[in-house]
């Protein structure tokens, strides 16, 4: 009786309408294409979207109506400020002819609580929501472990269907990339490598994801590197994992931070990045060089005032990727907008957003100084031929001693590789990890 009534009134706060939409014939087959795409994303991802329902007239297909059903004011609003809905409304916008919303009142609540039974989740529990596919070759545990800190690590830990647990295999560990999750193409990684008989564990980094750590969306080069370590502990401890057997795989800033963790932690007996930015460099120099010493010293004061307001209970100021994208936004972030804020590559604990006053650490602290003493263990750096990033990692490669290897991946740019499944070289990781992992 009481879940009853509980049911009853999330109901009556409900938001119930009707979208009748008339399409310009010549876009109607792009149209549709483009709503099926933001209808699916919304139902997938954002737990107060409970119906995202698109239909067209049998006798006239121009004319699109939409159920939409949102839990209450606030998913509504969620839903209208969320990634794929504004791609949504930006990429449609000159193909509707005609918009008109009408507000609708349900008359059987009872009967609807039978329609509907989707379960409202709170923010936190979107642990089941990837942005690719599970392989049928693979399971996949979620599992949690914490770093010399104390801080609680969330992993997904992948495991071929069929390994033998009563012998001991060797392992990947998969970092993501910077203001990324586990979920995304992390996840896609250390999947592919369970694929391939390794055992594979993808983590989120301290204060982000599923992660424990308080302040969220703090970033540090330290604390982002002894995750890296706490894992090797982690994984190292399981009895079907050979610890003299572990490698690792950083994609994007986890692959300056995979360097930095290799330089000091000698378990990690292999290392692979993937379109890799330095963190380090790019705060404390900008993009290739860019940053001026008067620039550089602005900023460093504008952090030091900032972190004075901060103290006193003043907004925490946030770094992060752009909500909206327009013909001024410049090619960087319009791709990695292209991933983060379109159903392509969202996910709700992705909010590529980080304090303003971290990047103090990451100006003072350079990542990869000692990244020649990683030698006799090896280093493969992946790139795209076309990456904005590529510099990094050829520059990497230089200072780096052998054994080494700089492998340029035709046609592809930096975000390919997150998660291009089609262009992403498993085979050479397969082939590198099987040779140095032996």
């Amino acid at each position: 009786m009481c879940f009853s009534i509980q049911m009853t009134i999330a109901q009556q706060k409900q938001i119930v309408r009707i979208s009748e939409i008339e399409i310009y014939p010549e876009y109607l087959s792009e149209y549709k294409s483009i709503l099926k795409t933001e209808a699916e994303a919304s139902v997938r991802l954002e737990a107060g979207v409970v119906s995202i329902f698109p239909m067209f007239q049998k006798e006239d297909a121009t004319q699109i109506r939409i159920l939409e059903i949102y839990a209450d004011e606030d998913a509504y609003k969620s839903h209208i400020a969320s990634p794929h809905f504004q791609h949504y409304k930006t990429t449609t916008l000159k193909m509707v002819k005609s918009l008109k919303l009408v507000d609708m009142s349900a008359i059987d609540l009872e009967t609807m609580n039978k329609i509907f039974k989707k379960e409202m989740k709170t923010e936190n529990k979107s642990e089941d929501i990837l942005t690719f596919e599970l392989s049928d070759k693979v399971t996949r545990e979620k599992v949690s472990y914490r770093n010399r800190y104390g801080i609680n690590i969330a992993a997904d830990l992948y495991l071929p269907k069929e390994m033998d647990i009563n012998k001991k295999h060797p392992a990947i560990i998969v970092g993501t990339p910077y203001g990324g999750v586990k979920e995304q193409g992390a996840g896609i990684y250390a999947q592919s490598m369970a694929e391939r008989g390794f055992v594979a564990i993808a983590f989120d980094e301290s204060y982000n994801g599923e992660s424990g750590g308080n302040p969220r969306r703090i970033s540090s080069p330290e604390i982002f590197v002894e995750d890296f370590s706490a894992t090797v502990d982690y994984i190292g401890t399981r009895p079907f994992v050979d610890r003299n057997k572990i490698g690792v795989i950083g994609i994007c800033g986890s692959g300056g931070f995979s360097i930095s963790a290799a330089q000091v932690d000698r378990r990690i007996k292999a290392v692979a990045t993937v379109s890799m930015y330095d963190m380090s460099r790019v705060k404390s120099e900008g993009f290739k060089g860019s940053l001026t010493t008067e620039a550089r010293n602005k900023y460093l004061d504008q952090i030091g005032e900032q972190r004075w307001k901060e103290f006193e209970g003043g907004k925490v100021i946030m770094n992060e990727l752009p909500r909206k994208i327009d013909e001024h936004t410049d090619p960087i972030s319009r791709e990695f907008f292209e991933y983060y804020r379109v159903p392509r590559g969202f996910h709700p604990n992705a909010t590529t957003e980080f304090s303003m006053t971290s990047d103090f650490s990451f100006m003072n602290f350079p990542l990869m100084d000692n990244i020649k003493t990683i030698s006799p263990r090896p280093i493969l750096f992946i790139i795209g031929e076309h990456a904005h990033s590529r510099y990094f990692s050829e520059d990497a490669y230089k200072m780096a001693s052998e054994p080494k290897e700089l492998y340029i991946v035709p046609n592809a740019g930096h975000v390919d590789l997150y998660d291009r499944t089609d262009i992403i070289p498993f085979d050479k990781l397969n082939g590198f990890f099987n040779e140095y992992l032996k």
